[in-house]
């Protein structure tokens, strides 16, 4: 049975409260969650969607939700667009911007340098100190 043929036979199918699901079910049932207001969203291996143009991307982002919750052990892979990506789609409203965010990169980047002077190398250490603070409430580590 699909998402859609048990939806028919749920009295108020847009009434859900929560979503678990895996990347795979959302995609082959995109149609039939999209139709649904959501009142958590939670999705397992999110580092599958670092990539915010990929279409796993595209399809979760497209989903009508109150709250998002995102699991993942490896929130940081290969680089910090990854994280941005993950940031956006948790609170696209806050973490609107992948340009500022990566003014702010630039200066860390420039940190590590060995032409950095003294001004970039501060200017670096208070972006990191800026992202440990945003990510503090989005991180559990065990």
């Amino acid at each position: 049975e699909t998402i859609e043929e048990y939806l028919m036979d749920v009295p108020q199918p847009k009434s859900f409260d929560v979503l678990l699901t895996t990347f795979d079910v959302c995609r082959i049932e995109k149609a039939a969650l999209r139709k649904i207001r959501w009142g958590y969203f939670v999705m397992d291996e999110a580092h599958r969607i670092k990539n915010d143009q990929s279409s796993l991307s595209q399809v979760v982002r497209s989903f009508t939700t109150q709250r998002r919750l995102l699991l993942t052990g490896t929130p940081l892979q290969n680089n910090l667009q990854e994280l941005w990506a993950l940031l956006n789609f948790l609170m696209p409203s806050v973490f609107t911007n992948a340009k500022q965010f990566d003014g702010m990169l630039e200066r860390i980047s420039q940190q590590h340098e060995a032409t950095a002077d003294h001004q970039e190398l501060k200017g670096g250490r208070d972006v990191i100190t800026v992202l440990h603070r945003i990510l503090r409430p989005f991180m559990l580590r065990r």
